[in-house]
């Protein structure tokens, strides 16, 4: 069946023109744009705009805390048509067998899920993963139709070493003519240019314009992130106008159901780009014919002849207003209702794996105790916004509620191993979350995914793992050792089993009850703590082996000598 969109303008991503011409679509694809009249089906669309679907250039999909069909339905109705996801949470708990998941979970969603294969599982040598993924074990899946690519390559040190299985991993992909994605924070000079020539072809990590103008002349395409808890678009502005704009694509990294719900997803970042005066042309392209080609997506992110149907209709450009999407030619949404659709099933055998990941045994208090060897402490600060700490050095009271002071907002942190039961913990402290009573705890820990807690005292703590534990994974908020909010994550200890409504529900009563704990409301706790163990962004951070340097990758002592 033929349909004619009649009466609209069009954005023309190619030359950046809006154009007043019809658009005539069938079997999935744009058959024509012009003076088209006849079809079987004729929409009149007058005062309204066509635009390519969006794309998101960089998402973990766990990140969401939803599963492949739950953010399908989350995205759809703000104009996302596609992502290219990187299922690395999953797959440093679940190894090989979440890529499996992962790829059939998102077979068949009206939302295309292009997969990139996962680099670095563990993230570091350093970490505890609950998997280990090797070049070797890459290699089957870069026959998928899907997979576009090798996923973030965060072990940048090991490129810059020539680490043979980091190497291994590279030369894989460019064997079979994939993309590499990048993830090189304050990466610059010659050290770049060594992570560039290894066939690195992106990057999300540039908080600055000076990096990314850096990236883009250096051959990169630079990715704008704006997620929950990094985020770079203000900073990166200057990005949407020429010569930069060609070379950039929108991300969204790590996102919230309940920021998504709230605010959108690839379209609040071509809104806020819009309201900071940059053009809204550029920003639609930035979101789809940039993205289409930076990964090598043929008939993807433009309205023009033999261009999948992934069209948006918008009652307005510059709000990225969405009223109807089509997917394939299909329509996906209408009157901004997303339309119902068949969801493949985790619930049978086959993933029983994935749906019970936890492998602890329970915490007490005397579990987080810290023996005092001196009084001057390595604490990590929390920057707000940024995935960046820094190293402080402060003078605690370790014989006085064991070193914490929520005067001067220092609480305690423990990263525990949960995987196979090893019983290493790293224990230590964290300055810029703002409890002033109880703890919170998460199974979400980037990347390894350990269980995290942060408090005020060991018994509210270890209250909260443990909880943690008994739900299979989620994030939970106690105080005086009884739970206030909690949200179930069952699915590997990272992805919800509800719907969206419900989990961004639970979200929002987690992130007000921690309000009430004293975290003020710049500050995103639980976000920021499961950045808290990721070992590839500087300057330092909590593994189960204790405190590591991010830079020097190696295990710093709790206490300055």
């Amino acid at each position: 069946m033929k349909t004619l969109l009649k009466n609209g303008s069009v954005v023309n991503v190619f030359t950046g023109e809006i154009m007043h011409e019809n658009v005539l679509i069938g079997d999935g694809i744009i058959l024509g744009t012009g003076d088209y009249t006849e079809a079987d089906e004729v929409k009149d669309i007058s005062g309204c705009t066509v635009c390519p679907g969006l794309i998101d250039g960089h998402i973990h999909i766990e990140s969401t805390m939803l599963a492949p069909a739950e953010f399908a339905r989350a995205v759809l109705p703000h104009g996302t048509t596609a992502v290219v996801a990187d299922p690395h949470e999953i797959a440093n708990v679940c190894g090989t067998k979440a890529i499996d998941f992962m790829l059939a979970m998102s077979e068949g969603l009206p939302v295309t899920i292009y997969i990139n294969i996962p680099s670095c599982v563990p993230a570091m040598p350093l970490d505890e993963s609950g998997a280990v993924i090797l070049a070797a074990d890459m290699i089957p899946y870069f026959s998928y139709p899907r997979v576009l690519g090798l996923a973030e390559m965060m072990n940048y040190p090991g490129v810059l070493a020539d680490d043979p299985g980091v190497l291994d991993k590279i030369k894989a992909a460019k064997a079979a003519g994939k993309i590499i994605d990048g993830h090189a924070p304050l990466l610059t000079g010659h050290d770049i240019d060594k992570y560039i020539a290894a066939g690195i072809s992106t990057d999300h990590e540039c908080t600055s314009t000076g990096e990314a103008a850096e990236r883009i002349r250096k051959g990169q395409w630079l990715m704008i992130r704006e997620g929950t808890a990094a985020r770079n678009l203000e900073a990166l502005l200057p990005m949407f106008d020429e010569p930069f704009c060609r070379r950039s694509l929108l991300v969204t990294d790590d996102r919230h159901p309940a920021d998504i719900l709230r605010d959108g997803h690839i379209d609040n970042i071509i809104r806020r780009a819009v309201k900071a005066g940059k053009s809204a042309v550029t920003a639609v392209q930035t979101a789809t014919i940039n993205a289409a080609q930076c990964f090598g997506l043929k008939g993807v992110g433009a309205v023009a002849p033999g261009y999948r149907a992934d069209l948006l209709i918008l009652n307005d450009l510059d709000s990225v207003a969405v009223r109807d999407v089509y997917c394939g030619g299909k329509p996906a949404v209408i009157n901004g209702i997303c339309q119902p659709f068949d969801a493949p099933s985790y619930r049978t055998p086959e993933w029983s794996s994935v749906l019970d990941s936890f492998n602890l045994k329970p915490l007490s208090a005397d579990d987080l105790y810290i023996e005092p060897e001196g009084h001057t402490c390595r604490v990590i600060g929390v920057i707000p916004g940024e995935l960046l700490t820094e190293e402080l050095l402060m003078d605690l009271d370790l014989r006085t509620n064991n070193g914490i002071d929520t005067d001067r907002d220092v609480l305690k942190l423990a990263v525990i191993e949960r995987h196979k039961n090893t019983g290493h913990r790293g224990i230590g402290y964290i300055k810029g979350i703002g409890l002033k009573r109880g703890a919170i705890a998460a199974s979400v820990s980037h990347d390894s995914h350990n269980l995290i807690v942060i408090g005020t005292n060991d018994e509210d703590m270890a209250f909260a793992a443990n909880r943690v534990r008994e739900l299979k994974g989620g994030s939970v908020a106690v105080d005086s050792g009884k739970v206030i909010a909690e949200l179930p994550l069952p699915i590997a200890g990272l992805m919800s089993d509800k719907d969206t409504k419900t989990t961004a529900e639970l979200n929002h009563a987690l992130n007000e009850a921690v309000r009430h704990l004293g975290v003020p409301e710049n500050i995103s706790p639980f976000m920021n703590m499961a950045f808290v163990s990721l070992t590839v962004i500087p300057h330092i951070k909590m593994t189960t082996h204790g405190l590591v340097d991010v830079r020097t990758q190696k295990i710093l002592s709790l206490f300055a000598k």
